[in-house]
C-alpha cells in the first residue's frame, strides 16, 4: 500500500494537477479569443461596462436569487465556500505546498476545518436531494448534475475519516489513498465538466451582453435587407 501511496502523491497528482491547470487554461484562452473575436464583428465597442461588472458580482454572489429559492441558493452558497476555502487553508495542505514550492499562508483552525469539511459533505448531498425532491428541478437535471456534487463530497468524506483515526472504518492507509486518488479525479473532472465555471464564470456575462449586443441602426440595416424597410408592424 505504500507504493500505492507513493504512486497517488506523486506521479498521478502531478498529472492530474497539470491535466487541469492546461485544461482550464485551455478553456480561459479560448473563451478570450471568443469574446475579442466576438466583440470584433459587432461593430459598435460601446458596452454598458458598469451594468455587466454589476450583473457578474450577481453572478458570484447569487444573494438576490434567495428571495426566488432560498433553500437551493443558501445550499449552494454555502456549498462553494465550504468547497473554495478548504482545500486551500487546510493545514495539511498548506504543509504539502509549502515543501513543493516553500511558500506558507495562513491555516484555519482544526474546529473550523472540521466545521467546513462537514459542511461541504453536507451542502453536496442536499444539493442532491433537492433536485430529487424538486419536479422542476429534476424535469432540468440530467446525470452529471447528480454525479458532480458526490463526487466533489468524496474527498471531503475521506479527508475528515483520514483526520479523524477513532472513527475509521478501513485501514488508514487505504482511507488516505481513496482520499488522494478521489482528489486526482476530481482535478481531473474540473476542465471537463461544468466545474470548470470555477474559472468561467467571470466571464459569463460580458459574453452575453456581446452575443445580444446590437449595433446602432441593426433594426433598419436588417429591415432593408429584408426589404421590409418603412413597414410597421
Amino acid at each position: 500500500m505504500n507504493a500505492w501511496l507513493e504512486w497517488a502523491r506523486g506521479p498521478a497528482f502531478l498529472f492530474s494537477f497539470t491535466f487541469m491547470v492546461v485544461g482550464l487554461l485551455r478553456h480561459l484562452l479560448l473563451t478570450l479569443w471568443q469574446i475579442n473575436r466576438t466583440w470584433a464583428c459587432a461593430g459598435d465597442a460601446c458596452l454598458p461596462r458598469s451594468q455587466i461588472a454589476l450583473a457578474t458580482i450577481q453572478w458570484l454572489l447569487p444573494v438576490g436569487k434567495l428571495r426566488e429559492q432560498p433553500l437551493f441558493t443558501l445550499t449552494s452558497i454555502l456549498f462553494h465556500i465550504a468547497i473554495l476555502v478548504l482545500p486551500w487553508f487546510l493545514a495539511g495542505h498548506v504543509l504539502l505546498w509549502t515543501r513543493a514550492i516553500g511558500w506558507s499562508w495562513p491555516v484555519l483552525p482544526g474546529t473550523l476545518a472540521d466545521l467546513l469539511t462537514l459542511l461541504a459533505i453536507a451542502t453536496a448531498l442536499a444539493l442532491v436531494v433537492q433536485r430529487l425532491i424538486s419536479r422542476a428541478q429534476r424535469d432540468l437535471s440530467r446525470f452529471p448534475d447528480y454525479a458532480l456534487p458526490l463526487l466533489v463530497a468524496l474527498p471531503f468524506i475521506s479527508g475528515y475519516l483520514f483526520m479523524h483515526p477513532g472513527i475509521l472504518p478501513l485501514p488508514f492507509e487505504t482511507i488516505y489513498f481513496l482520499h488522494v486518488m478521489s482528489a486526482n479525479l476530481l482535478l481531473i473532472a474540473i476542465p471537463l465538466t461544468r466545474l470548470s465555471h470555477a474559472i468561467l464564470v467571470p466571464s459569463l456575462q460580458l459574453i452575453s451582453d456581446l452575443v445580444w449586443h446590437w449595433p446602432l441602426n441593426s433594426g433598419s440595416n436588417v429591415a432593408r435587407a429584408l426589404g421590409k424597410e418603412g413597414e410597421t408592424i
